[in-house]
């Protein structure tokens, strides 16, 4: 939640900007500041100060994605793999942060999963580099409607049955979390997690 986003400043007493570090990672500057004349704009002191709004972004979710794992003693991440935005979005943002070798992606399909999220997962390991695993969950989604029968007293399906397949999703990938030591990340957006909806 707290990040330092760099770009430290050097400048002039009329307000001109003579340096700016680099965004989103350590930089040393060396700025004379009292040498004779007027001071001359130093290295940096053009085209480093504004970013482009998403590509900051991009660095400071990166910065602090890398920083979060270092610190709490986390090489490898693992994540599971939709086939869908939310998932790619955040398999991008690890492996840039930490190497595609240190991230594992999960797919795991049920009896509703389509071709095309297979391929889109697919597609995504193969431009990210990142590592693959599927752990098809079919069985288990039919041991759980199995046990559940009874209590769910016949009624026709809706989210119940979508939010099991998340639920046993998320017991996969905490299970893979304690066998390897991979740190899990949840693939939620802002606004799931701003209604207090998000798949782990």
């Amino acid at each position: 939640s707290l990040i330092f986003d760099g770009r430290s400043v050097a400048v002039a007493a009329d307000g001109t900007v003579l340096a700016v570090g680099a965004p989103f990672e350590e930089d040393l500057l060396v700025v004379d500041v009292a040498g004779p004349g007027p001071p001359t704009p130093g290295p940096g002191a053009a085209g480093r100060f504004g970013l482009d709004e998403m590509d900051g972004v991009h660095q400071a979710l990166a910065l602090g994605l890398r920083d979060y794992a270092r610190k709490c003693g986390f090489r490898k991440v693992v994540l599971g793999l939709s086939g869908g935005l939310d998932s790619a979005v955040t398999a991008v943002l690890a492996a840039d942060a930490l190497g595609p070798e240190n991230v594992l992606g999960v797919y795991m399909p049920t009896r509703f999963s389509s071709d095309l999220s297979r391929s889109e997962a697919l597609s995504l390991v193969k431009n990210t580099g990142i590592q693959f695993k599927e752990i098809p969950i079919d069985g288990i989604f039919s041991a759980y409607l199995d046990h559940l029968a009874a209590g769910l007293e016949g009624l026709p399906g809706d989210s119940t049955e979508e939010n099991i397949q998340a639920r046993i999703r998320g017991n996969v990938l905490m299970a893979l979390s304690n066998r390897f030591g991979h740190l899990v990340l949840a693939t939620g957006n802002k606004s799931e997690f701003a209604v207090g909806y998000c798949t782990l």
